[in-house]
């Protein structure tokens, strides 16, 4: 009977270790388990942030120790005051805005904010002026008069307005403005209550590719001498083209774009951002989005100005051999 309990207790004691043993085990590498709570700030539903960011966030979550959750915003400016304010960690925004965000200009005019820090580029966020071919809008000097949507109130596709507008001499006075989201505007122009709006956005763009499943799309060309004039007075401005087939338009067109980016505060620990970049530019096999195959780490820094990049980037592109 001794012996029986003796084995009894032994096999006992070896089920509890290899329970233990097992949980352990199965804890390590899971997400969430002792992991860092992040807020990613994306934009709306519509855009490209949102279905990017999340799949940017999957792969951060899996492959690391922080745990991330991709949030819905009115994008650019509004993610910069919020990581200003300290309720979010990570953000996506163009790297104009981010630039404004530093230097207390534009939205930010005498309110710089100095506790952000970049992470890297992404893609080119081209400049999309839509609108219908039974409009009979043909060009950006045509837009005077008319209901056009000029972007979220402090949002990076408002200010891109603004300056196109500008280099052809116009201004938001000869135009009757509408604040909406990507989105609204995309219903907005299906229900005829406006007759363009400018989105800055990765092409294609999803509200306008719903748009496009029931309408004749048109993009507004911007001229050569346009371009050049405006990316000589706003250098974050690069040349760009829309491809023929885009929203199944039968040319291609002629635009401008700024950089997509991710955006830290400054506070985050330097081997967890490390991390996380190593995780996002190692594993850009598993982002399905039509713009993941413009995350590179040879691209990373491009189009970042004097932005500084947080350490713990910096380490992980210096390990790349990529440097600004």
């Amino acid at each position: 009977m001794k012996k029986f309990h003796k084995c009894f207790l032994l096999v006992m004691i070896l089920t509890v270790t290899g329970i233990i043993t097992a949980c352990k085990d199965s804890n390590e590498g899971v997400s969430g388990s002792g992991n860092q709570n992040l807020s990613l700030l994306t934009g709306g539903t519509g855009g490209t942030y949102y279905p990017l960011g999340g799949q940017i966030g999957k792969i951060i979550s899996d492959k690391t120790k922080a745990n991330i959750t991709p949030q819905t915003s009115g994008a650019s400016a509004e993610n910069m005051e919020t990581l200003r304010v300290g309720e979010a960690e990570i953000a996506f925004s163009q790297t104009d805005i981010a630039a404004y965000a530093l230097e207390g200009t534009e939205m930010f005019d005498g309110k710089p904010i100095d506790n952000i820090m970049a992470i890297s580029s992404l893609y080119p966020e081209t400049v999309q002026i839509i609108t219908t071919a039974k409009s009979g809008i043909k060009s950006i000097e045509d837009l005077k008069g008319k209901k056009v949507s000029v972007g979220a109130p402090g949002s990076g596709a408002y200010i891109n307005a603004m300056q196109i507008l500008e280099i052809h001499g116009l201004s938001e006075k000869d135009i009757k403005g509408q604040n909406l989201s990507f989105d609204e505007s995309a219903e907005g122009i299906q229900a005829g209550n406006i007759d363009a709006a400018f989105i800055t956005a990765g092409t294609p763009t999803g509200a306008v590719e719903a748009l496009s499943v029931q309408n004749d799309i048109m993009v507004l060309p911007i001229a050569e001498d346009k371009i050049q004039a405006l990316v000589k007075k706003y250098p974050y401005y690069a040349e760009d083209t829309i491809p023929s087939g885009t929203y199944k338009i039968n040319s291609e067109v002629k635009t401008v774009a700024v950089k997509a980016m991710l955006v830290v505060t400054k506070d985050l620990d330097e081997d967890l951002v490390y991390e996380m970049t190593k995780a996002v530019y190692e594993n850009t096999d598993q982002i399905t989005h039509a713009k993941g195959k413009f995350l590179t780490a040879e691209t990373a820094l491009e189009g970042l100005g004097d932005m500084e990049v947080h350490p713990g980037a910096a380490k992980y592109f210096k390990e790349k051999g990529v440097s600004k």
